[in-house]
């Protein structure tokens, strides 16, 4: 396969990560326990205040492991146009949760957990590192992030 696509800079290269973070409504989300048993699932989320916020229910694998690991790698499901994440995780009850982030995931949505009969939980994942690249050609200058600060 011969790549055809221009590389992009690393400024171009935020700004298609910060509009797929406004964009894109599912994001995957990989966690591990404490026993190091991998999890691996596609979760709502919402882009707010620099921060990714999820919901899920807080007694499935990955509340538990969101909870208790307190990081998580995140990541877009187009094999080729990457967008990795890692963050801090820090969880909120629905009790907990700031009022405007658990607005901003219900707009998003469509769906406001707490309104839910089941319960659900909310995480913040606070990005740490971002890498995005798309093909070969951009892995060099993948990183965009890193210690919580963009580097472009």
């Amino acid at each position: 396969m011969e790549i055809t696509r221009p590389s992009r800079g690393r400024e171009q290269r935020r700004q298609d990560v910060l509009d797929r973070l406004e964009r894109e409504i599912d994001i995957w989300v990989a966690t591990a326990d404490p026993d190091g048993l991998p999890c691996l699932v596609p979760l709502w989320f919402v882009w707010h205040d620099e921060s990714v916020w999820l919901a899920t229910r807080p007694g499935n694998p990955t509340g538990r492991n969101l909870r208790h690991g307190g990081r998580a790698r995140l990541a877009f499901g187009d094999t080729r146009d990457v967008v990795l994440i890692d963050g801090e995780v820090t969880a909120y009850t629905a009790r907990e949760v700031p009022p405007d982030a658990a607005g901003a995931f219900s707009v998003k949505t469509g769906w406001d957990p707490r309104e839910d009969s089941a319960p659900y939980d909310y995480y913040r994942v606070r990005p740490l590192v971002v890498q995005a690249w798309y093909e070969v050609q951009e892995l060099p200058k993948r990183h965009l992030m890193r210690d919580g600060v963009w580097i472009v």
